[in-house]
C-alpha cells in the first residue's frame, strides 16, 4: 500500500469525495473550538463512522490497522511507556519481538512521538495505526490508578502530614491525589464520585452507568487532607464539618472541561462528600439517539412542534430527563424562534437559546423566574422542574397565552403526573386544557458488545413476563458475560425506555372528574400507549439491554 506522507487526513477525505468542503470546514473549527483532533469530531458529528475512518487511516498512513479489542497486552510491556505519553501522543505498545517494539498509533506519522517512545523503552520502534477511541480506551484500560495513586501516598511523609489542614491541602501530594481521582472518574464515564468514610477505612465509589463500583482509595489518615482539598476547590469552609455545604468548581481532564457540583454533609465517621459531573463539551444527543419506540417517535415529532400547550417528562432523579428535555429543543431550535430555559443548574450551554440560572439565595426561583421570562416574548419555554403549585399555575398559564411549554415532574409513570399537578392544588380544568404530552422515562444499561451472547430463557421467565411463547422455537434472549472492555459488567453505556402517553379527549374527560392514575393509564392503554417495561421488553428481545435491566428500573410497574 503506498504511503501518503503528503496528504493530511481532510485532504485524503476530500480527495475520496466522502464531504463536500463546506462540512469539512466545519469540522475543523469545531476541532479547534473543542479542542479535539479532527478525527474524534468527524465521529461525533456523524460526518464519517469508524468503519469509514479506517480504511483513510491506513491509505494515509501505508500501515495496517489494528483492532485493540482483539489484544491481549503484557503488563510488563504497559511499562515501557510512561501514562502520561501514552495519552499525550494517543499510542500503546502492543508486543516487542527482539529489539522492536511494536506500538498502536492514531498518527503514526508524528515522528517526534516515535522519537522519545525509542528513548524511554530503550529499543527500535515500529508503529501500526488505530483509531483515537480505541487507544484512549486501551489506555484507560490498560493504565490503572492502583500504581500512581500508591506512589502518592508514599510520596506524602509524616512531616507533610503534620502541616495541619490549612497548608496540606496546599501540599503537592494531595492535590495530585485529588487530581487523580476526578481524573479517573472523567476516564470511567463516571457520573458521580462517593467519598464514605468508614470506621477504619475511606471507601470511594464511582456512579458508572447508574450503578455504583468501589475503587482503590488512599489510606484513613488521608481522609482529612483528601475531603479538606475537594472542599476548598469548592469554596467550602473547611473548618466547618458540622453541618451540609454545597460548592462547585471546574477541572479540566484530557482537554475537556468538567464542572464540578459538591455537596458534604456530616456522617457518624467523618463528612460524606458526593461530586456530580458534568462535561461542559458533551454532545447533545439528537432526538432520533434517544431510543424512543418506532410507534411513539412521530406522535412526540408531532407534540414538540405544536405551538402551544406543556409537555412533561418524568422519571426519578437521574432518569435521563434533562437529555430528553435537551433533545427537543436542539430539535426545534431556529433563529425564528426565541426559546428561554429556567434551570437548576444549567447542565449544557445551547447556541442560540437563553439560559437562565435559578438562584434561591437572591430570589430567583422557577416561579418568578418563569414570571420574569413571560415578559422576554418567548416562544418556547422550559422550566427544569415543577416543584410547586405556583411555578405549576404559571407553566399553565404561559400554555394557555400561546407558548409552548417543557418541564419535568417526579412521577414514576406518565399518568401519575397528572394525579400530582391535581395533588398539588392545580385545578383539573387546567390541567386538561394546557398539558398536551407526557413521557416518562428510565435508564437502562446496554448490553457490552464485546461479551454479548445469545441464551434460551426458561418457559416460566417467559411466562412471568408475559412474553409470546407461540408454536415455534423460544425466541433467544441476551445478556453479557463480563470483559475487560466492559471492566467484567457484561453492559457498556446507557439508553433510555420510555412511555408516551398523548392527551386524548378520553383522558381530558378522566382528570376534569379526578380519576385516579390507573384508570387513566387503562385509557391510555386502550388508546395505544406503550407502558415502560413492555418498551423495555422490545429492547431486552432486540438485543440492547437485559432483562435483569428491565426488571431492575421497572420494579414499580
Amino acid at each position: 500500500m503506498p504511503r501518503q506522507k503528503n496528504l493530511s487526513l481532510e485532504e485524503v477525505i476530500l480527495a475520496k469525495g466522502l464531504l463536500d468542503p463546506e462540512r469539512l470546514e466545519r469540522a475543523k473549527k469545531e476541532s479547534e473550538n473543542s479542542k479535539e483532533s479532527l478525527q474524534k469530531t468527524l465521529i461525533r458529528l456523524g460526518y464519517l463512522t469508524e468503519e469509514l475512518l479506517i480504511p483513510l487511516l491506513e491509505e494515509r498512513s501505508g500501515l495496517p490497522y489494528v483492532d485493540l479489542d482483539t489484544y491481549t497486552m503484557d503488563p510488563e510491556l504497559i511499562k515501557l511507556i510512561p501514562e502520561a505519553v501514552a495519552r499525550r501522543y494517543q499510542l500503546i505498545p502492543l508486543f516487542k519481538i527482539g529489539k522492536i517494539l511494536t506500538v498502536a498509533m492514531a498518527d503514526p506519522s508524528n515522528y517526534f512521538a516515535l522519537d522519545e517512545i525509542r528513548l524511554k523503552a530503550h529499543c527500535d520502534v515500529e508503529a501500526v495505526v488505530s483509531t483515537e477511541e480505541k487507544i484512549r480506551q486501551a489506555i484507560d484500560q490498560h493504565y490503572g490508578t492502583g500504581g500512581s495513586m500508591e506512589a502518592l501516598v508514599k510520596s506524602i511523609t509524616q512531616r507533610t502530614m503534620d502541616l495541619g489542614d490549612e497548608k496540606l491541602v496546599e501540599e503537592a501530594p494531595i492535590i495530585q491525589l485529588v487530581n487523580l481521582l476526578i481524573s479517573q472518574a472523567v476516564r470511567e464515564r463516571a457520573s458521580d464520585i462517593h467519598i464514605e468514610p468508614e470506621t477504619d477505612t475511606l471507601r470511594i465509589r464511582l456512579r458508572i452507568d447508574g450503578v455504583l463500583h468501589e475503587i482503590p482509595a488512599p489510606p484513613k489518615e488521608l481522609e482529612r487532607a483528601v475531603i479538606s482539598r475537594i472542599k476548598v476547590l469548592s469554596k467550602m469552609d473547611i473548618a466547618e464539618r458540622r453541618i451540609p455545604q454545597d460548592g462547585r468548581f471546574r477541572v479540566q481532564v484530557d482537554h475537556k472541561e468538567i464542572d464540578l457540583r459538591v455537596s458534604t454533609i456530616p456522617s457518624h465517621h467523618g463528612e460524606n462528600v458526593v461530586m456530580r459531573l458534568l462535561d461542559t463539551a458533551t454532545v447533545l444527543i439528537g432526538l432520533e439517539e434517544l431510543g424512543l419506540p418506532h410507534d411513539a417517535f412521530e406522535p412526540f415529532h408531532h407534540l414538540i412542534h405544536r405551538p402551544h400547550g406543556i409537555i412533561l417528562v418524568t422519571g426519578p432523579t437521574g432518569s435521563g430527563k434533562t437529555t430528553t428535555l435537551y433533545a427537543c429543543l436542539n430539535k426545534i431550535s431556529t433563529l425564528e424562534k426565541n426559546i428561554i430555559t429556567i434551570e437548576d443548574p444549567i447542565e449544557y450551554e445551547m447556541e442560540v437559546i437563553r439560559q437562565m440560572q435559578v438562584n434561591p439565595k437572591i430570589g430567583v426561583t422557577f416561579a418568578n423566574g418563569l414570571r420574569s421570562i413571560l415578559r422576554q416574548d418567548p416562544d418556547i419555554i422550559m422550566v427544569g422542574e415543577i416543584r410547586d403549585v405556583e411555578t405549576a399555575e404559571m407553566a399553565i398559564h404561559a400554555a394557555l397565552t400561546g407558548h409552548l411549554v417543557f418541564s419535568t415532574l417526579h412521577t414514576n409513570d406518565a399518568p401519575g403526573a397528572l394525579t400530582r399537578l391535581m395533588d398539588m392544588g392545580v385545578e383539573p380544568f387546567l390541567i386538561a386544557s394546557s398539558v398536551i404530552g407526557i413521557v416518562a422515562q428510565r435508564l437502562v444499561r446496554l448490553i457490552c458488545p464485546q461479551c454479548k451472547k445469545s441464551y434460551v430463557p426458561s418457559q416460566e421467565l417467559l411466562k412471568t413476563l408475559r412474553l409470546p411463547l407461540g408454536k415455534g422455537p423460544i425466541p433467544p434472549l441476551y445478556r453479557g458475560e463480563g470483559c475487560r472492555f466492559c471492566k467484567e459488567t457484561g453492559y457498556k453505556g446507557r439508553t433510555a425506555i420510555f412511555e408516551l402517553m398523548v392527551m386524548e379527549e378520553e383522558i381530558r374527560e378522566l382528570v376534569i372528574q379526578r380519576a385516579s392514575s390507573p384508570k387513566m393509564k387503562d385509557a391510555a392503554c386502550r388508546k395505544g400507549m406503550q407502558v415502560l417495561r413492555e418498551d423495555g421488553l422490545a429492547k431486552a428481545m432486540a438485543g440492547i439491554t437485559s432483562i435483569e435491566e428491565v426488571l431492575r428500573v421497572t420494579q414499580d410497574e
